[in-house]
């Protein structure tokens, strides 16, 4: 397994560089260090919360000292592509042998210079978005499969989707459940080492590829956890998160909400629906092609206060009578309880409903 050295420059603990604060707080083991040189000197701990001594350091030489054999693209960059100040580390790593990793929507190994400087050193680019071939167009198929699907759905893009499913995967296995998680999107694939990027295959495909991870996810599992992408109203990724629907075909979902937000990502002029309203959508949109009952809220209080945070998610248990927590910042047991409960229920039930 590689040892990540983690490009997050001027970023590191920042929403931009989400890929790098996701893969300290769930891979820990794997990262050698954070190269952010505004906040050399520091810890992952210290600035992130997570990842206890993992150094902060300022140049490639300091990384592969502490061992890193790897470079992991930490940030997503305006548009996707490749800065030069980025362009230029990736230099420096490929030049010292370390494989690349990446999650940008501008693939490394299709960049002329970078790639031919790989192949003369015979260095690795892994473009975690591209697409693989023969991606099927969705047909229902996971029907067939016996496990619980579980899906997480948002009123917005970026709202904790991936962490709270890695946070139930922990909590599930925790108490010998067969819980897998399944990854949709570039951070889940470099943490869990497998996946698909639903957002980089032709729309036609987004259903067949939602169907495709989520059966592989379920090949040794009771539950299979589906990673959200984007949010059905958000006008950048509504056809994703609707791909993902319909193709992963849940039996229930975990509806995310930042309550500090009241416009949707980059878009200011669109107000964000009541998150009651919302459930609401995502279950009738679901139903033609299998009901999906929403069974808990997660919420992102990230910008609240303690006392706000706990004001808030007591009155949204209140309004849609769900189980509710944040599950970073408290016990993530209301929504694990609701999984497991819901489990056993459908199958007492005999159902593949």
């Amino acid at each position: 397994m590689p040892r990540y050295l983690i490009y997050a420059e001027g970023q590191f603990g920042t929403p931009a560089s989400k890929t790098g604060n996701s893969v300290v707080r769930y891979s820990a083991d794997r990262v050698a260090a954070v190269l952010d040189s505004t906040q050399a000197g520091s810890t992952a701990g210290r600035l992130l919360g997570v990842g206890g001594v993992i150094p902060v350091v300022g140049t490639v030489a300091e990384g592969v000292a502490r061992g890193a054999d790897a470079l992991l693209v930490g940030i997503a960059p305006p548009g996707g592509n490749i800065p030069p100040d980025l362009r230029a580390v990736i230099q420096q790593c490929i030049a010292r042998g370390m494989e690349i990793w990446s999650g940008l929507h501008a693939f490394i190994g299709d960049d002329p210079e970078l790639s031919a400087m790989a192949r003369q050193r015979g260095v690795t680019i892994h473009d975690v978005r591209r697409p693989p071939s023969g991606v099927p167009v969705g047909s229902g198929r996971v029907r067939d499969i016996d496990s619980t699907v579980v899906l997480a759905v948002g009123t917005d893009a970026n709202i904790g989707k991936m962490t709270v499913m890695l946070q139930l995967r922990t909590a599930l296995r925790a108490r010998d459940v067969r819980a897998a998680f399944a990854p949709t999107g570039q951070t889940g694939i470099v943490i869990e080492g497998w996946g698909l990027c639903v957002d980089a295959v032709v729309a036609d495909f987004i259903a067949g590829a939602a169907e495709t991870v989520t059966i592989q996810a379920s090949r040794d599992a009771d539950i299979v956890l589906v990673e959200g992408q984007g949010s059905i109203l958000h006008p950048g990724y509504s056809g994703v998160s609707l791909g993902l629907l319909h193709g992963s075909l849940p039996h229930a979902l975990i509806a995310c909400h930042q309550p500090s937000r009241d416009t949707f990502r980059h878009n200011p002029w669109l107000r964000i629906p009541p998150l009651r309203d919302v459930i609401a959508l995502h279950e009738s949109m679901a139903a033609p092609l299998r009901p999906a009952r929403t069974i808990g809220v997660s919420l992102n209080t990230v910008e609240l206060s303690d006392r706000d945070a706990r004001a808030v998610i007591a009155r949204v248990a209140a309004e849609t009578n769900l189980p509710t927590t944040d599950p970073v910042r408290y016990d993530i047991t209301p929504l694990t309880e609701a999984i497991v409960t819901f489990d056993r229920e459908r199958r007492q039930a005999g159902s593949r409903l």
